[in-house]
């Protein structure tokens, strides 16, 4: 006949250290499993827009049946040497995005510089450089773009000589700021403190040692 065992059980906050630290690696498993990253994507999104680029899409089937369109960005991260982040989609010149940019995110310097590298270098160019970016490969980084400058002059007139290598540079360096937020909302929400408080939030119960209960 089945026997009843009783196990007394405690919240996050009523563990002693070593459990404590048992429980957020049973947390940090399961963690990541969801799209974490949702909200950097969605800021990017906005980012990219503002800055004139808009990033292609891929549809991906649902388990229902239904369709779904994603935006195309990639990483890998956040441990080895090659990881990074990707994107692709179209670029062409974004009036006021200079300052748009500085309405958006006043305080991030890095954006700032794009945006008015990107102006400057349309400026020498008439506001008519365009480019196609493409990503190859199996990784994800700034290098695995292909970045195609054009120059859709109504004259056929050739672009600066800097153009090409100064668009290209900016929109990697674009994606090299997206790994950065990438990498510190991992770093976030993988923290002690984030994950103290997810726990707690959820109710979660756990043995004297720290495990599930």
């Amino acid at each position: 006949m089945p026997t009843i065992i009783e196990i007394t059980v405690y919240r996050f906050d009523e563990l002693p250290d070593a459990g404590k630290d048992k429980a957020r690696a049973w947390y940090r498993e399961g963690a990541f499993d969801h799209d974490w990253y949702d909200a950097v994507y969605e800021d990017f999104q906005r980012i990219a827009e503002i800055l004139g680029i808009r990033l292609r899409t891929r549809t991906s089937r649902l388990m229902g049946g239904g369709i779904s369109e994603s935006p195309c960005i990639w990483f890998t991260g956040f441990w080895s040497q090659g990881d990074g982040a990707a994107w692709e989609g179209t670029y062409s010149f974004s009036k006021g995005s200079a300052s748009a940019i500085r309405s958006y995110a006043p305080k991030d310097r890095e954006l700032h510089r794009i945006a008015d590298a990107l102006l400057a270098i349309q400026r020498r160019n008439l506001y008519q450089l365009q480019a196609d970016v493409r990503h190859r490969g199996n990784t994800y980084h700034a290098f695995t773009m292909d970045i195609d400058v054009t120059r859709e002059s109504p004259v056929g007139q050739d672009m600066t000589e800097d153009a090409e290598s100064t668009v290209t540079d900016l929109l990697r360096d674009l994606a090299r700021w997206l790994y950065r937020q990438l990498e510190q909302e991992y770093d976030y929400l993988s923290s002690d403190a984030a994950v103290d408080e997810a726990v707690l939030a959820n109710g979660y119960t756990f043995t004297e040692s720290g495990r599930r209960a």
